[in-house]
């Protein structure tokens, strides 16, 4: 088997298995710096701690989600039709040093509201409408988080559990018996690199102890149409 099949093989069991995996470097460092400089030119260091509706106003991003690179990861674990549905800027930065609790990711962006049995509850954010879809479908999503910097254990990394993207979705008494009972892990990616995971894994993240950028480029695919009239809010391929 050629070496980048096996390493797509790979990554796919890791993921079905654990629920997350990590890539080394698969962005050249130039086109990094071309992404990051875009990205600043956007006034992203405000204190919000990131951007949303990105597909919308940063072409460059658009293509990231196109590339060799990112695809590779989604098509490893969704096949060859997937697609990006979302994509969110998250920068930890001494002015937006956020913390985010355990949870799942549960809710997908569509372009309108519409009432479908097995979809709800709805809300909205920055005026796109967003709704729990069944927990088969999200099952079945990946996101990739491309890292535009190194992400250490001192700027806040993504801490995981193990496996607990195969229980389907957790009350907090759920979440709370998964944290006594398993260590977690925390994802260390270097600048370049991808973090790959199911939406339902339990994750979380500290905090930075010693803040500067750490700015992630957190695409979400999929591979199905959503069930009519609603539509994924983008769809990048």
């Amino acid at each position: 088997m050629p070496n980048a099949a096996r390493e797509q093989q790979e990554l796919a069991e890791s993921i079905a298995n654990d629920g997350w995996a990590i890539t080394p470097p698969v962005l050249p460092q130039l086109a990094i710096d071309r992404l990051v400089g875009t990205i600043e030119s956007l006034g992203t260091d405000d204190g919000r701690g990131g951007l949303r509706n990105l597909f919308e106003t940063t072409p460059a991003v658009r293509e990231l989600s196109r590339s060799d690179a990112v695809r590779t990861v989604a098509e490893a674990v969704l096949g060859p039709h997937c697609f990006a549905t979302r994509v969110i800027l998250f920068d930890k930065t001494p002015r937006a040093n956020w913390k985010v609790t355990w949870h799942q990711d549960l809710t997908i962006a569509v372009r309108e509201r519409a009432p479908i049995q097995g979809f709800g509850p709805w809300s909205e954010k920055e005026g796109i409408p967003h709704v729990q879809p069944p927990v088969e479908l999200l099952e079945r999503m990946l996101a990739v988080r491309v890292h535009l910097d190194c992400c250490d254990s001192d700027n806040g990394p993504v801490r995981v559990l193990t496996g607990s993207h195969r229980v389907g979705r957790l009350s907090g008494a759920a979440i709370d018996d998964w944290r006594a009972a398993r260590p977690s892990v925390d994802c260390l990616v270097e600048r370049g690199g991808i973090l790959a995971f199911r939406p339902l894994i339990l994750h979380a993240s500290s905090a930075a102890t010693s803040p500067s950028h750490r700015r992630v480029l957190h695409f979400e695919f999929a591979a199905e149409d959503l069930p009519a009239p609603l539509e994924w809010h983008s769809r990048v391929a």
